[in-house]
């Protein structure tokens, strides 16, 4: 079964490594620009999720929660893939998007993950991916792609 079709289905991962490793398997069947929601309430793994698909894009160092900085950009090595971690939470409104010049950061070619994707709903690509992460129950959590 393809990791599309696994995550449609919805998956339980039992750690923070199984849940970067989902995110590495994720990545690889990705295309160059995709786009990427993430939904889901505060500690559920938005950003460990995000760790694995840098991993498996080949991005090296450290990938860590955006919230405070609200973007982070990613590159991987000379001709690889650019991820762009985009963490809403903080944005009282969309309007924030243009004043802080995010804008230019939502229009691919590269790899987008939106953490709080409902908050500047109206400034994201059509057609993003939308993956929900929750805790199904202590240490297990759920991914499942709509």
């Amino acid at each position: 079964m393809s990791i599309l079709a696994e995550l449609h289905a919805g998956v339980v991962t039992a750690s923070a490594d199984e849940t970067r490793r989902l995110g590495a398997r994720l990545a690889a069947a990705l295309p160059p620009d995709a786009a990427l929601a993430l939904h889901g309430d505060l500690g559920v793994g938005k950003t460990t999720f995000v760790q694995g698909l840098a991993q498996g894009f080949g991005i090296p160092g450290a990938v860590t929660s955006p919230t405070f900085n609200i973007l982070h950009l990613y590159r991987g090595v000379p001709g690889g893939r650019t991820l762009v971690h985009l963490d809403a939470y903080r944005l009282d409104n969309a309007h924030q998007v243009s004043e802080l010049m995010l804008d230019d950061f939502l229009i691919p070619p590269y790899c987008l993950a939106v953490e709080w994707p409902e908050k500047i709903a109206a400034w994201l690509p059509d057609g993003m991916l939308q993956l929900t992460l929750g805790i199904e129950a202590p240490g297990r959590h759920r991914l499942m792609l709509a």
